[in-house]
C-alpha cells in the first residue's frame, strides 16, 4: 500500500494596511493569484482594487475604526498616530481576528513589499505537520512572512511578551514581531551554532518552531546562499515561479524588497498604474532596482 499524501493545511495571511496602495500592488496581487490554495485578508482604507484575485479579500475599514477594534479585542488603549505601529501587533493578529480565521489550520502575518513564488512548494504539508511556527529567517521571527498554527496556544503566545500591554499601547514602534516575540521561541541568537543549538533544545517553544533561512531579502544584513554579500540584482517571475540572476536552478518562496523600496524605488518617477497593471497581468516580468519591467527573452 502506498503512503498517503498529506492534505494541504489551510492558510490565511492577515495584513492591516492604511494609507495608499503601493505602486507595486498589481504584482503583489498577481503573485497571490498564483497561490490559489492560500488566502489573504487585508484590512484597509485604501479601497478595492481592480481585478482582485478571488483568494484576496479586502475589508474596507477606516484606520480609527480598526484601532478601536484592536482596543476592544486586547482590552488596551490603542490609538497610534502612525499606522506603522501596526507592525507591533503582528503576533496578536490571530487573536484579534480569531473569528475570521476560525476555519483555517494556519494563519500568517506579513507585509506588502513582497512578490510570492510557489509558497506550497516551500511550505509543504510535511514541513507544516510538526511545527507551530515557521520563520524564514534562521535566528529570528521573520516579520514580513511568518506562519503560525491556528491554535489557542499560538494565538495567545504574544501574551508571553513582557509588558505587552504597555508596549502595544504606546506610540513608539518597538519591532515586537522580530524582537520580543522572537525571544519567546529563540534566545541567545548570537551564540556560536553548537552552543545555540544545545541551549535552544531546552526551550519547548523552539522545539515546535522552524527557523530556516529562505534567502528572500537581498541587500540586508543576512549573508546570501553562499555565505557572502554578493546579492542578486534581477529577479524573475514567470507564471508563479520565482528565480533570480544569480542562483540558477533555485526557486524561491518569495522576494522581499525593503531595501529597494526605501532607496532606489523611492527615487523613481511616478509610475503609470495602467501600464503596471497590464505588465503584472502578462504573467512574466522582472524586478530590479529600476522597478518592474517586461522579462527579457
Amino acid at each position: 500500500m502506498s503512503a498517503s499524501v498529506p492534505s494541504l493545511p489551510s492558510l490565511c495571511f492577515v495584513i492591516p494596511y492604511f494609507g495608499h496602495w503601493p505602486f507595486w500592488m498589481p504584482f503583489f496581487l498577481e503573485s497571490c493569484r498564483a497561490n490559489p490554495s492560500i488566502d489573504w485578508l487585508l484590512f484597509s482604507d485604501c479601497g478595492q482594487v481592480e481585478h482582485c484575485p478571488p483568494n484576496v479579500r479586502i475589508v474596507d475599514i477606516g484606520y480609527d475604526a480598526y484601532c478601536a477594534r484592536v482596543t476592544r479585542a486586547l482590552g488596551i488603549e490603542f490609538a497610534p498616530q502612525n499606522p506603522y505601529k501596526l507592525c507591533d501587533l503582528k503576533p496578536a493578529l490571530g487573536y484579534i481576528h480569531e473569528e475570521e480565521l476560525r476555519c483555517y489550520d494556519f494563519w500568517a502575518f506579513g507585509d506588502l513589499d513582497l512578490v510570492f513564488g510557489d509558497l506550497r512548494a516551500y511550505f509543504t504539508p510535511e514541513r507544516l505537520a510538526h511545527k507551530d511556527l515557521l520563520s524564514t529567517h534562521r535566528r529570528r521571527v521573520s516579520g514580513h512572512c511568518c506562519l503560525l498554527r491556528n491554535t489557542k496556544r499560538m494565538r495567545e503566545a504574544f501574551f508571553r511578551i513582557r509588558d505587552w500591554r504597555t508596549l502595544f499601547s504606546d506610540q513608539k514602534h518597538h519591532a515586537l514581531d522580530e524582537g520580543a516575540f522572537s525571544r519567546i521561541f529563540i534566545r541567545h541568537k548570537n551564540w556560536p551554532d553548537w552552543l545555540f543549538r544545545l541551549a535552544a533544545q531546552a526551550n519547548p517553544w523552539y522545539r515546535r518552531a522552524e527557523f530556516v533561512e529562505a534567502f528572500s531579502t537581498p541587500d540586508a544584513k543576512v549573508p546570501w546562499v553562499d555565505g557572502g554579500f554578493d546579492f542578486p540584482r534581477r529577479w524573475f517571475w514567470n507564471d508563479g515561479a520565482l528565480s533570480n540572476d544569480r542562483d540558477q536552478g533555485r526557486a524561491f518562496p518569495y522576494f522581499h524588497f525593503p531595501v529597494w523600496k526605501k532607496n532606489a524605488w523611492a527615487a523613481l518617477p511616478p509610475q503609470d498604474a495602467r501600464a503596471l497593471g497590464v505588465l503584472a497581468a502578462s504573467g512574466r516580468w522582472e524586478m530590479s532596482e529600476t522597478g518592474f519591467h517586461a522579462m527579457q527573452s
